[in-house]
């Protein structure tokens, strides 16, 4: 029963319920069917005698809002939520403080909500004022009254809020033949087409640079490989004609020459064409190695977003088979092996292996080798990840090994887990699309809500009626937001919408984006499959078969509604495991206020990601596979597969290998491998040594590199509490 009321400026008043009493009859007086004295008793009565001793005033006046709802007077239900809207417009003052906790460059879980994003600086610092007063803007304007009542009661996360009145989409992956063979024009200036191996790096690290400002999501290239392999050959000719000069030999029948591999070798004891040919091949692979070293130093240094952030950038790559593709991976291996600076690991951008049998996997595949070094390079520098061509939601018809577009059929995804593919209006590609936003779903809550059914059926079906209700309101609320983006202009987005989005090259600069961008994919993300199943069935998917199939069942029903609502709405509508960081500890908090520590389920600072096994439980890899592995057929706007190994990678990449194995044994998507990495700043010692805090050597602190979602950071100073805490409850998988 309520005794005690906290006010929001702070003051602790004794409970009256004829305040309760007076905001519903002012709700019902606006309404056609009028006051109705006993609903109002009844609803009042409940409130008061089923909260908790001391409530806030919002907390009570969500009980209404609730009840309301339950209730048959949906239009005073209506009424009263467009009062409390307009009462909340009124009352901005807190924005005040949050602008005092940017400005004194304090921690916490604000000014940390992007790892990557050094809100410290006075770029970081704009961002952030621009952000924290955009989001109430997006709650008062733009969100319909049950979108704002779901977000309100923890329900649903819009992800990328701030943006959503620019009108910008998430991500894309970059078609970048395009811009290299026709140059590109971003808004200031002009880029011609590319010649050299040198200029194509350059334009690739431009174009995401570019995208990145215009999009505020990640930017992604789907086959890094086959789009820089023509200017390795290139490079070659150049080379070649540098020997002409030097010789006054006519060589132009060495221009097209067949070269089985681009390998630097020594000359001596090659004598004629022989040796004119290994030294231009020498000389292109030094060039290629160079341009390779050149755009991973580029993405981890440019910034973007007012220059507070380097390019949230992934590339693809793996299965180019042509000498050309195999040394821009080979190069681009070697400079990541190295590291960048003093030995660092590059954080960006996140680099994804296409694994194919019969031609990047198997010992006697074309590319086995360059996997083998792929594997290498991850035991130390923890990428690349690897996306598995083979799993047979990713298979395409239209794939032929004898294609040389076949990268055109091959799926792509963003580091973080973004997946598209499919599609009801145009080629089933990854190329030229990208996901328009998303917004994900707090089933934790949904569950903890039904906990006290006793009857065990009752409770599930209880949950999934309220799953359906939350569901239908996060897809109007992506249909809504689609209908806001599909206005905006082709010239607010220079580069995407002139050269990068599927069909936008039709679009006169006037034109609105509308009929393009229904290519792109609308994504309903989950967070929490593991406590949501704790709170149901009283164990998680990890440790109970029951828990398994239950947490299949929800996400297959989830799956089938976005099928339904692709059908309603007529968008291209995917299930997405969240890739949660800002949003790790946020529905964890708020639901703890709601309903306590409930062991389990919010005794923690974060929700588990999407269908993880929780970070604390042991298992073997074998057994993490075997029951995360289905959810990725699911989940077709993204997943990934993680694992935690011990000890010193670098000297075990057969490791590497085996976790590769095991996702292509259980049909896994996208998968990556977390160890330790120590890494000094001051004389580039690097150790595995969880233990040690200081280089050995010189004394200097240690960076060292963890993953967060998707991608890497150097260093835990900008990870919010949520985050910070899943990471010290992270296990080994042995």
């Amino acid at each position: 029963m309520i005794q005690i009321v906290e006010k929001r400026d702070g003051r602790v008043v004794g409970y009256n319920e004829e305040k309760i009493k007076a905001a519903i009859r002012k709700a019902m007086l606006t309404t056609e069917m009028g006051e109705d004295e006993a609903l109002i008793q009844k609803i009042t009565d409940r409130v008061g005698m089923n909260g908790n001793e001391r409530m806030t005033v919002e907390e009570i006046q969500d009980r209404v809002e609730i009840e309301l709802m339950k209730s048959a007077r949906k239009d005073v239900a209506k009424r009263y939520i467009a009062y409390r809207d307009q009462r909340s417009i009124a009352r901005r003052a807190k924005t005040r403080d949050i602008f005092l906790e940017i400005i004194e460059a304090k921690n916490n879980d604000i000014t940390r909500e992007n790892a990557n994003m050094n809100t410290d600086s006075p770029a970081g610092m704009m961002m952030k004022f621009a952000s924290e007063t955009t989001k109430p803007f997006v709650d008062d304007y733009l969100l319909s009254p049950e979108v704002k009542s779901a977000v309100r009661n923890n329900y649903i996360h819009i992800h990328d809020k701030d943006y959503y009145p620019t009108k910008s989409l998430t991500c894309v992956q970059h078609p970048l033949n395009r811009i290299l063979d026709r140059g590109f024009f971003a808004g200031h200036g002009e880029s011609r087409p590319a010649k050299r191996i040198e200029t194509a790096s350059v334009i690739a690290c431009i174009s995401l640079e570019t995208a990145q400002n215009e999009m505020h999501g990640g930017q992604a290239i789907p086959a890094f490989d086959f789009y820089l392999a023509p200017f390795v050959r290139n490079s070659f000719i150049e080379e070649i004609k540098n020997v002409e000069q030097l010789t006054g030999k006519d060589l132009k029948h060495l221009y097209n020459a067949k070269i089985p591999d681009y390998i630097k070798r020594d000359l001596d004891g090659l004598e004629g064409e022989q040796r004119e040919l290994q030294h231009a091949v020498n000389r292109t692979v030094g060039r290629v190695h160079q341009a390779m070293e050149a755009f991973i130093h580029n993405m981890n240094t440019i910034h973007s977003r007012g220059g507070n952030q380097v390019v949230f950038s992934s590339i693809n790559y793996g299965t180019d088979t042509s000498a050309e593709g195999r040394c821009v991976i080979r190069e681009l291996l070697n400079s990541t092996y190295e590291g960048v600076g003093s030995g660092a690991t590059a954080i960006f951008p996140i680099q994804i292996w296409k694994k194919k049998r019969g031609v990047s996997y198997l010992p006697e595949d074309p590319n086995y080798d360059l996997y083998k070094l792929a594997c290498k390079v991850t035991a130390r520098r923890f990428f690349p990840n690897f996306l598995n061509l083979d799993a047979t939601y990713n298979y395409h018809e239209k794939w032929d090994i004898n294609d040389p577009n076949r990268y055109e059929y091959e799926v792509a995804t963003m580091g973080c887990r973004t997946r598209v593919f499919e599609n009801r209006f145009g080629e089933k590609t990854s190329i030229g699309r990208g996901n328009l936003s998303f917004t994900t779903i707090n089933i934790v809550r949904i569950a903890i809500e039904f906990m006290g059914i006793k009857d065990k059926e009752e409770r599930i079906q209880r949950f999934f009626e309220k799953l359906d209700e939350v569901l239908d309101t996060t897809a109007l609320q992506l249909n809504e937001r689609f209908n806001f983006q599909k206005s905006a202009y082709a010239k607010q987005f220079p580069l995407v919408m002139s050269a990068l989005w599927n069909g936008a090259d039709k679009l006169d600069k006037n034109d609105t984006i509308e009929s393009v961008i229904n290519q792109g994919t609308l994504g309903i993300g989950f967070i929490g499959l593991a406590e949501c199943l704790i709170a149901l069935v009283g164990k998680h998917h990890g440790e109970s078969e029951e828990a398994q199939a239950l947490g299949l069942r929800i996400v297959k029903h989830m799956r089938s509604r976005a099928n339904d609502y692709s059908e309603k709405y007529q968008h291209n509508f995917s299930i997405l495991a969240t890739p949660a960081e800002g949003l790790s500890g946020k529905f964890t908090k708020k639901d703890r206020k709601s309903f306590g520590v409930i062991e389990g389920i919010t005794d923690k600072d974060y929700y588990t990601n999407s269908n993880h096994i929780p970070v604390y439980y042991h298992c073997s890899p074998r057994h993490k596979a075997k029951i995360e592995a289905p959810y990725h057929e699911l989940t077709g706007g993204g997943h990934i597969f993680y694992v935690e190994i011990d000890g010193d990678a670098t000297h075990n990449e057969e490791s590497i290998m085996q976790i590769v194995d095991l996702m292509d044994k259980y049909n896994m998507g996208y998968g990556s491998v977390n160890h330790n990495r120590n890494h000094c700043p001051d004389c580039g010692y690097e150790n595995a040594d969880k233990n040690q805090a200081h280089c050995p050597r010189c004394g200097a602190k240690f960076e060292t590199i963890q993953r967060i979602t998707g991608y890497l950071v150097g260093t835990t100073d900008r990870w919010n509490s949520g985050k910070l805490a899943e990471l010290h409850d992270r296990i080994v998988h042995k």
